[in-house]
């Protein structure tokens, strides 16, 4: 168990102060402690104890961390606080978190309530997208025939400029599809962020801020465009999430 001097106070993120927890929950931290609210007029703090003598960031700690905002955020707007927060005490979440901000923390929320965001993620099927681009592209498909008597040199140098060619076509893919993407889900969205790729062959990967009741017709029009880019595009929606992408993160830097 961790001493006095070790114990502090892990802060998830701030909602709005009449929400209830309807099933305990673990925090962050090994053992990991039950998370709680710590109210301030009509705003809370989603906090849990954490033994500090115990190194935080570790992907199990974060995985905890946005699970957390994410099933806070399916019943209610949450801002979320940057991974690591940590404070002394309770009364430090009050005095030097919630009082403080309460004018900024209170709008924020506001501005988000009735909204919920939901990001969609799009992978390329390699097969299909290289065969794409070399249909579309004479260059990229003549470096892909090997001449006769090639040479080591000769070929590194085709390889090379064909990758090259292929790199290009792909991100000139992306932005046309994530273009596309936008342009179905125009009537449903509010906001929009454009993610960078993870790696070369990422389609699309875009976070929407929309009204909460406008779900169904969002994953309608995911379903669509899904079937259209059927064997090309492999897609994936994830939410509702907490509005990481619209509200940014705040709070103390990490103690410890």
């Amino acid at each position: 168990m961790a001493t006095p001097a070790e114990a502090a106070v892990y802060v998830y993120g701030i909602l709005p102060g009449d929400v209830a927890l309807e099933e305990p929950a673990g925090g962050v931290g090994d053992p990991p402690m039950p998370v709680r609210l710590v109210r301030y007029r009509d705003i809370a703090a989603l906090v849990s104890d954490v033994d500090v003598s115990r190194p935080l960031g570790t992907p199990e700690d974060l995985l905890v961390h946005e699970r957390l905002l994410d099933a806070s955020a399916a019943d209610a707007p949450v801002l979320p606080m940057r991974f690591g927060s940590v404070v002394a005490n309770e009364d430090v979440v009050t005095s030097e978190l919630l009082a403080p901000h309460y004018e900024e923390f209170a709008a924020a929320l506001q501005r988000l309530e009735g909204y919920a965001e939901y990001i969609i993620r799009g992978r390329y099927v390699q097969d299909a997208i290289l065969q794409e681009i070399l249909a579309e592209d004479p260059e990229a498909a003549s470096l892909t025939a090997q001449p006769q008597g090639e040479d080591q040199i000769a070929l590194r140098d085709r390889q090379v400029l064909l990758g090259e060619i292929i790199g290009e076509r792909i991100c000139d893919k992306r932005a046309q599809d994530t273009r596309r993407l936008g342009e179905e889900l125009a009537g449903q969205v509010s906001a929009s962020v454009v993610r960078p790729p993870a790696d070369e062959f990422e389609a699309v990967h875009t976070a929407f801020l929309i009204k909460a009741d406008a779900a169904d017709q969002l994953l309608g029009a995911v379903e669509r465009l899904t079937a259209d880019w059927d064997g090309r595009v492999d897609l994936r929606v994830f939410g509702p999430v907490a509005a990481y992408d619209f509200v940014g993160a705040t709070g103390p830097a990490a103690a410890g």
